[in-house]
């Protein structure tokens, strides 16, 4: 039987801020104007930081549409919201399995011809029109309904027994705002949907919001920039922070120059070194590329950058601490890997990826806290 993480057990803990959440969502929601709705994207288990305790959080902010990715996080996500709330599968009806998606309450994305049969069919058993949202392909060349198949369904009656609730895209380039295609998927979102029934239209995401009203339609769905990482890449974030990821010491230690560090002898000190070994590595999803990248920082003097040294282990690495004032930090300080002052984003950077692929793959073994400073 495996032990869930205590706090003091673990090498490193992760510190969510659910009121970080719940204003970036209002910041969300103001940007996107009184005509247009904003939902969320909880997929991935809320983006690796617990489904259970943000989509609540999102609901009492007043979110009432959510987007998951696969069936089964619809179901787990109906369990923890009211049936007011809409919870749209992006991925659509796997085969055989739209009676399930009636039984939960939940709405899929129909993004091919086949999944829009699958759908009918079950509206003929229920003898009754069925909503669904219809997802198009404007020119990213991943889900959704094609030219071809937009043109197929105008004829004889193709989407008979679907109620179309929802007229959907998906931008390729969005945070990357002078990109010709962006306004390339814009018209072509614009021509294809006017081919299909009236309904409620949704172009963009996080990103996507940021481009301009143009892009934003009934319904923006944003995901990543709910915890934290910014929209607007190259220019200020204009989110919170959500997340704190640290680990503790478990050991310091000091080693002369021309000492190796780590496994592969691929760092040499260069003069005396005090060492901090924390109890965190790749086997906790911190990016084992962040050796001889990344930084931490010793809260207690927040303005100096340790590097990380050597090559990241399964479960600990080592930061140089010889320019820090003092004694070494004990066994159990914890140094901030992510936080005021080395941003997600930033850390994602230094590790040749971006924040969504950080912050989904941080795993199971940090002792996690999710506060709300709004409620003590």
């Amino acid at each position: 039987m495996s032990i869930p993480p205590q706090n003091g057990w673990e090498g490193g803990r992760l510190l969510i801020d659910l009121a970080a959440i719940a204003a970036n969502y209002m910041i969300l929601h103001s940007l996107a104007g009184p005509q247009t709705e904003a939902g969320a994207a909880v997929k991935a288990n809320a983006y690796g930081l617990g489904l259970a305790e943000i989509a609540p959080v999102l609901y009492e902010a007043g979110c009432r549409t959510f987007f998951v990715a696969h069936l089964a996080e619809g179901v787990a996500l109906r369990r923890l919201i009211a049936p007011d709330s809409r919870i749209f599968v992006l991925h659509g009806p796997p085969p055989d399995t739209a009676p399930a998606f009636l039984a939960h309450n939940l709405l899929p994305v129909l993004n091919s011809l086949p999944q829009v049969q699958e759908w009918q069919a079950l509206a003929q058993n229920e003898k009754s029109a069925l909503p669904a949202a219809l997802q198009v392909d404007s020119g990213m060349s991943r889900f959704g309904l094609t030219e071809d198949d937009v043109n197929a369904l105008r004829l004889n009656n193709g989407l008979a027994g679907i109620e179309t609730i929802l007229v959907m895209s998906h931008l390729a380039c969005a945070d990357t705002p002078e990109h010709p295609l962006n306004r390339h998927q814009l018209d072509t979102f614009e021509r294809l949907r006017k081919r299909l029934p009236p309904a409620p239209a949704s172009l963009s995401a996080s990103s996507g919001m940021f481009l301009g009203p143009d892009w934003r339609f009934d319904l923006v769905r944003p995901g990543a920039t709910l915890y934290g990482i910014n929209p607007t890449p190259g220019q200020p974030n204009p989110m919170q922070p959500v997340i704190r990821l640290q680990a503790r010491v478990i050991q310091t230690r000091h080693v002369p120059a021309g000492a190796h560090v780590g496994y592969g002898a691929t760092f040499v000190t260069q003069r005396p070194t005090n060492i901090a070994l924390l109890g965190i590595g790749y086997g906790d999803g911190f990016p084992r590329r962040l050796g001889g990248k990344g930084v931490a920082v010793f809260p207690e003097q927040p303005d100096i950058k340790l590097p990380i040294i050597g090559r990241i282990s399964m479960d600990s690495l080592a930061v140089d601490i010889t320019d820090l004032a003092g004694l070494p930090p004990a066994p159990g300080v914890a140094f901030d890997l992510i936080g005021p002052h080395n941003p997600l984003d930033e850390t994602a950077f230094l590790a040749d990826t971006i924040g969504y692929e950080l912050l989904t793959d941080l795993g199971s073994r940090y002792h996690r806290t999710h506060h709300d400073p709004r409620k003590g």
